[in-house]
């Protein structure tokens, strides 16, 4: 099972009630100045009848924008209105409803490192779980997981590896095969989230690399950590080929 990194497991028990309890708030009001934000810059670009949600898909608040009512606009003006809205401080990814991505602006490439930080930050004190003794995810971490996704979009064109790690407790070659078992269940949940899948690398890494500080049996060990690395000079264009719609 994959557990929280390098951090003492009460503190995080601690932060993860805290969180729940009172976090809540303070990410409905950070996605509700968001949306106003983002309002205005819709509204500045002529893109009136165009809305921008910013909650996930469970209801959840997001900095992640999709916007939606363009439906009969050219690429054009979407392009315009997307931007805009990617110009928004604070503003993650900027989705349509109806599939199209937009890259980020030309003149602010997106370096490997933000999406790295943004992941770190998200599996900070929560972790993608799964059944014990198995490669199947615990649909709880559903949710996790398309976080993870999101906050991954901005850099797709790098190669995000997808590194499952174990304890040193049991069978080594065991450890090895079950780790890879699940960075591939992992990668599989990424593709069917609309990443591409020749980006994705997944790989089962035992318990050859223990959390630092921490014991090689300690059970924080075992977790899903994930590597943004740029195979070349990232050029986002404007937005991606358009999808269906």
């Amino acid at each position: 099972m994959s557990i929280r990194p390098p951090i003492a497991i009460g503190v995080g028990a601690l932060l993860t009630a805290i969180i729940a309890i009172a976090g809540g708030s303070g990410d409905d009001e950070l996605a509700a100045e968001l949306a106003a934000k983002a309002r205005l810059a819709i509204t500045e670009v002529g893109g009136e009848g165009v809305t921008a949600t910013f909650s996930s898909l469970n209801g959840w608040p997001s900095r992640h924008a999709v916007l939606s009512g363009a439906e009969n606009m050219d690429d054009t003006k979407r392009t315009a209105i997307a931007q805009a809205v990617s110009h928004v401080p604070g503003v993650g990814g900027v989705f349509w409803a109806d599939g199209t991505m937009i890259a980020e602006r030309s003149e602010r490439q997106v370096a490997p490192l933000h999406c790295q930080d943004d992941i770190e930050a998200i599996l900070g004190s929560r972790t993608i779980r799964f059944e014990e003794s198995s490669a199947r995810m615990d649909p709880r971490s559903s949710e996790l997981l398309n976080e993870v996704a999101q906050a991954l979009r901005p850099c797709l064109g790098a190669i995000i590896a997808i590194n499952g790690h174990t304890d040193s407790s049991g069978d080594e070659e065991a450890n090895i095969s079950l780790s890879g078992q699940r960075a591939q269940a992992v990668r599989r949940a990424l593709i069917d989230m609309q990443l591409p899948a020749e980006g994705l690398r997944a790989r089962g890494l035992g318990s050859s690399e223990p959390v630092e500080g921490l014991d090689t049996a300690d059970p924080a060990n075992r977790r899903i950590e994930f590597s943004v690395i740029a195979k070349v000079p990232l050029v986002p264009t404007p937005v991606d080929t358009p999808g269906a719609r």
